[in-house]
């Protein structure tokens, strides 16, 4: 029961939404939480199937240095919703958690469901009310604000006093995050950026052979380096996957955000692939001078360099003939491989998404100027950082922020933490 004779609406079964209403609901506010989906948090759940990576241990001027874009925004925001305090706020819910060895925080569990489960209990025992296949329709500014939504029970609209929109970016669509609320903001006179992909895969070319025996193959210990458009050398040592397509995975999502704007500018970009990062060159050299016999190109390479036989193949794949039995030419490709990089897969496949809402659109409590009383969060705000935590870590500090800026907006300041 609201002891403020407030209700608010959230938009967005997500981190940054069930933040919010957690926020609200332990000021004694009535919350009402509306997701087209058909359960909670479907995103969430997918994201933490792999190993749910929660935040990162850093100290926060590095954390914060991860941000490519909207980071000089959010730092104040996650300064106040630290990563220490998300992983005591996780320790509050009974959630223990550990930092691996890169650095990057997961629940002991390792899974997302756990946490999610544990969660949606504290808040329902607080009086959340939940509402799911809702598809929120339109909206009214009249006495307060009054939302329509389409529902299993038919149509309905319902009036609140602020609204809370945590409804993502475009990034997965078939879990939710669709990126059609673009519209709705823009025609509302909301500067809205326009959604990128981002933390993506790209496009290379590959042969019809190439790409029908190795789709799907990881490239193991590699390192990765390009030249950005700007003339900045990034460099960075991890694991891709090729893909049908081209190539995706950790190594590369970091890069997403320059590779894209480079892209955009130039139509293309050359990536170069170290396929053995912990050789110099000339110990490539040396040990490509041993003669080679009667074992064919695929074991002379297993058995000098350890190549397993997807590297070889994408040697085959980009070198030529002549190249490949020039011992000098040879070296120096298995340091610096050339990829032509096309385009970026589709926002659809990435695993998060750049651009949304103009910070300049909102005021420092993160409510929209051109409609007060709606406040937004979460990966619709217009910032981009690579996987390893940093995502969701905005989006709890964000919905936390949003709701905080809700209670302010009508003088609460009892009950918060």
């Amino acid at each position: 029961m609201s002891h403020h004779n407030l209700r608010v609406a959230v938009i967005g079964a997500g981190p940054a939404g069930l933040m919010a209403a957690e926020i609200l609901s332990h000021a004694a506010v009535d919350v009402d939480v509306f997701d087209a989906m058909p359960s909670v948090g479907r995103k969430f759940l997918m994201a933490g199937k792999g190993g749910m990576n929660i935040t990162h241990a850093e100290d926060l001027p590095d954390f914060m240095s991860r941000y490519s874009q909207g980071g000089e925004q959010l730092a104040g925001y996650i300064q106040d919703f630290s990563p220490t305090d998300l992983r005591q706020w996780l320790n509050d819910l009974g959630i223990s958690t550990f930092i691996g060895t890169s650095g990057r925080v997961f629940p002991v569990e390792m899974k997302a469901a756990p946490l999610l489960r544990s969660w949606l209990h504290r808040l329902r025992a607080a009086g959340v009310k939940f509402h799911m296949r809702h598809y929120w329709q339109a909206w009214r500014l009249e006495k307060n604000w009054s939302l329509d939504f389409t529902s299993p029970a038919g149509n309905i609209s319902q009036e609140f006093d602020a609204v809370v929109l945590a409804l993502g970016g475009a990034s997965w669509p078939k879990l939710g995050s669709t990126g059609a609320w673009t519209a709705y903001l823009a025609n509302a006179g909301v500067d809205v950026a326009p959604l990128k992909p981002s933390n993506c895969g790209f496009d290379v070319h590959w042969s019809a052979y190439f790409k029908t025996k190795f789709a799907g193959t990881p490239l193991k210990s590699v390192g990765l380096s390009y030249l950005s458009a700007t003339g900045q050398l990034n460099t960075k040592q991890g694991e891709l996957m090729v893909t049908e397509t081209g190539i995706e995975g950790g190594l590369i999502y970091g890069f997403s955000h320059g590779l894209i704007e480079d892209i955009e500018r130039l139509g293309y970009v050359m990536i170069y692939v170290d396929l053995l990062p912990q050789l110099s060159v000339q110990a490539v050299a040396v040990k490509l001078s041993k003669p080679r016999g009667k074992s064919s190109f695929a074991n002379y390479l297993r058995k000098q360099l350890g190549f397993d036989s997807i590297k070889t193949a994408l040697l085959r794949e980009v070198l030529s003939p002549a190249d490949l039995i020039s011992s000098e030419k040879l070296s120096a490709a298995i340091k610096s491989l050339p990829l032509r990089l096309a385009s970026p897969r589709p926002i659809a496949e990435a695993i998060s998404s750049a651009g949304g809402v103009a910070f300049e659109a909102l005021d420092e409590h993160l409510m929209l100027k051109a409609l007060p009383g709606v406040f937004c969060a979460g990966e619709m705000l217009n910032w981009d950082a690579p996987t390893g935590g940093y995502l969701l870590t905005a989006c709890f500090a964000t919905g936390r922020a949003a709701a905080l800026g809700v209670l302010h907006r009508f003088g609460i300041t009892k009950g918060l933490y």
